[in-house]
């Protein structure tokens, strides 16, 4: 009798550790500006050298959520950036900040960094020549304010680590995303199975003390509602969701909470839902507020829809991998043994998409070479005959795999998984098509059952193009021509994928791989930059910089739009990080009130050199009176920096509009 009494005691206590290993979580989120340069300045994402920064519509964030065991004291860490990608040299930078702020706690196993995928953000953060060539190489300033802010919003969130509830919930949204490459899609030998496009939203609620405090959702829809014709920055469809969650929360429940839109599998999903480049708005400000509107809907629905309280253990894996020269075994092929093969662009690369054509010399499906086009990419870099064949039936446009000293586009590259109780996620280097996404969690599942629900998250931890199906990669359209390591590239990545996902039953699963695993070369002191600093600023004679140029009307009413232009300094001179370059304030109680900034879509801060010889420029400042704004006294300042002549010295400086009137007389 005794001896059951302690048996039943030892169950009881077993039972009670599992419970506290298992279901108690710290959790914490932060959110740092990471606007960059915005005048004079390429954009990344289109690779079209007439897009050239000229202004704000909306900032860029850096937004991160930390989860804890408590026990364990095991942590992940899941970052959602507004730039194109997440490139490899951010990663390591970032890695590198946080061993000296916040030494012994995160690393580049228990690290996600995700991009939103925006093509209305500045370029040459890379350290890898595919990714600078169109931005005029390396630009430091926007490298190190990306790096500095994921920093700052990491140590954000470390900081207010505290016990706390974490919910899931999915959903369907329709509407939001097409398929832009349906003809290669239906190559597919499943694609009859499925939808052609992924119409699901996996939305996770963080909660400190039964308040909400974070929203993270994953949907996949390309961020490219905004054409390549704009040039102002912003973070597009995902972004304006991400706003217009945060304001919600703030004006109608009173609280602040930090929300994302990431990335899942949306290589092949285009907003633009008339399929050439526009839809479903009447202009591409209004397709983007209405797939954001979509999305922020959807996402409010499943939180306050609360879900499942998740529940279990909380584990992360992290692999290295060598995508140009993977043996690949025959349960992820055909049925053989194949490889993948050195880094080369295809001729349907340079053909483009539905979002954006590229050269008409090009065009999707192109499966023969050009002789004259041999000759001049020849000239870069010489494709083997073993590359050819490698990569048959691409021909072969760029193999920049054979660049040197190093190639131009990366190939030791991240996998990552994370689990969180029944969740998964995992985050992969590029951009899945919805079908090769649908392959990486079939794959997932087959080896980790456990997962309940899983999500794909691309555009993580690095860059290095697009992955498609076997089938899609022979059809050979902009997105199998744009898959750097040949047709196997995505069994490759599933085949890595299984490795991790075993390893969440048995760690020791990964001991020997580990000792394999390849390190990703630093490039940092081997950056070339042909972007031109700012030599100074000048007004017009008889002007100041700050002076009006064009001022305010008398009166307004709602929905009519106010227009002021300010004689200005260069705005790389001073980012104005965490601030703006625009307020609009309403005059409230005998003090001027903040209503809007350059965060805010209401408004738009355009630039524009007017001399530049004689070093002049101005900035137009843009506010959409909405329908609820109240009425009463208003005006528009303007704050920013000058370069002297002659010092280089740079000087703050600000101007204010007229006081005008917003309201029916």
């Amino acid at each position: 009798m005794k001896i059951k009494i302690i048996n039943i005691g030892l169950l009881i206590f077993l039972y009670m550790f599992s419970v506290s290993l298992y279901a108690r979580f710290d959790i914490g989120v932060g959110k740092a500006d990471i606007t960059g340069p915005a005048a004079e300045v390429l954009f990344m994402g289109y690779a079209d050298l007439n897009q050239v920064a000229e202004g704000i519509k909306s900032r860029l964030w850096a937004r991160v959520f930390i989860i804890k065991n408590q026990v364990t004291k095991d942590r992940v860490v899941y970052v959602v950036i507004d730039t194109g990608m997440a490139f490899q040299a951010v990663k390591q930078a970032v890695i590198a900040r946080l061993n000296k702020v916040l030494p012994g706690y995160y690393n580049h196993r228990n690290v996600v960094i995700s991009a939103t995928h925006t093509h209305s953000g500045p370029g040459g953060f890379s350290h890898y020549a595919l990714y600078n060539i169109t931005t005029k190489g390396f630009i430091k300033q926007n490298f190190d304010v990306i790096v500095k802010g994921i920093v700052n919003a990491i140590f954000q969130a470390h900081q207010n680590l505290q016990p706390g509830e974490i919910f899931i919930n999915q959903g369907h949204l329709e509407g939001a995303n097409r398929n832009r490459s349906l003809q290669a899609y239906l190559q597919n030998k499943d694609a009859g199975n499925y939808s052609a496009e992924d119409t699901r939203m996996v939305v996770l609620s963080f909660k400190q003390k039964g308040q909400l405090v974070g929203v993270l959702s994953w949907f996949p829809t390309h961020g490219v509602s905004m054409p390549k014709e704009n040039k102002l920055i912003n973070s597009d469809n995902k972004g304006y969701a991400a706003y217009l969650f945060e304001k919600y929360a703030k004006d109608v429940w009173g609280i602040n909470i930090v929300s994302a839109f990431a990335q899942s599998n949306a290589g092949d999903m285009t907003p633009n839902i008339n399929l050439d480049g526009t839809g479903p708005g009447s202009s591409a400000e209004e397709s983007t507020k209405l797939i954001g509107e979509l999305q922020f809907n959807k996402a409010r629905d499943l939180v306050l829809q609360s879900g499942q309280k998740i529940n279990g253990n909380l584990q992360y894996r992290h692999l290295y991998v060598d995508m140009s020269q993977q043996s690949v075994r025959r349960e992820f092929t055909t049925g053989k043994m194949e490889k993948t093969c050195t880094a080369a662009l295809g001729y349907a690369f340079a053909a483009g998409t539905e979002d954006g054509r590229g050269l008409d010399f090009f065009h999707e499906g192109q499966l023969q070479e050009n002789p004259f086009w041999q000759v001049i990419t020849g000239l870069l870099t010489q494709p083997t005959e073993q590359q050819k064949t490698c990569h048959t039936p691409k021909p072969i446009l760029l193999a920049q795999g054979n660049a040197k000293p190093f190639p131009w586009s990366p190939e030791v590259l991240p996998v990552s998984l994370i689990q969180l109780g029944q969740f998964v996620v995992v985050a992969l280097p590029g951009e899945f098509t919805v079908m090769a996404g649908r392959r990486i969690l079939q794959t997932l599942t087959k080896y980790y059952p456990d997962a309940r629900v899983a999500v794909m998250a691309g555009y993580s931890n690095a860059y290095s193009g697009y992955i498609t199906t076997f089938e899609e990669y022979n059809a050979q359209h902009y997105e199998g021509g744009s898959t750097h390591f040949g047709p196997w590239t995505l069994a490759a990545y599933r085949q890595a994928v299984s490795e991790l996902a075993q390893s969440l039953h048995d760690i020791n699963k990964l001991q020997d791989v580990y000792k394999q695993e390849p390190i990703p070369r630093d490039l940092s002191k081997h950056q070339i930059s042909f972007d031109l600093p700012v030599i100074y600023d000048q007004a017009p004679l008889n002007k100041q910089i700050g002076m009006v140029e064009r001022d305010a009307l008398n009166d307004y009413k709602t929905g009519d739009e106010v227009v002021v232009t300010f004689w200005s300094g260069h705005l790389r001179n001073d980012l104005r990080i965490g601030k703006s370059y625009l307020y609009v304030e309403q005059f409230y109680q005998g003090q001027w009130k903040t209503v809007a900034t350059d965060n805010d879509w209401s408004t738009s801060l355009q630039w524009r050199r007017v001399d530049p010889i004689w070093g002049s420029s101005n900035v137009i400042i843009h506010w959409q009176i909405s329908d609820d704004t109240a009425d009463g006294l208003y005006r528009i300042r303007h704050v920013g920096a000058l370069r002297q002549p002659i010092t280089g010295k740079i000087k703050p400086y600000s101007g204010i509009s007229k006081t005008f009137y917003v309201g029916l007389k």
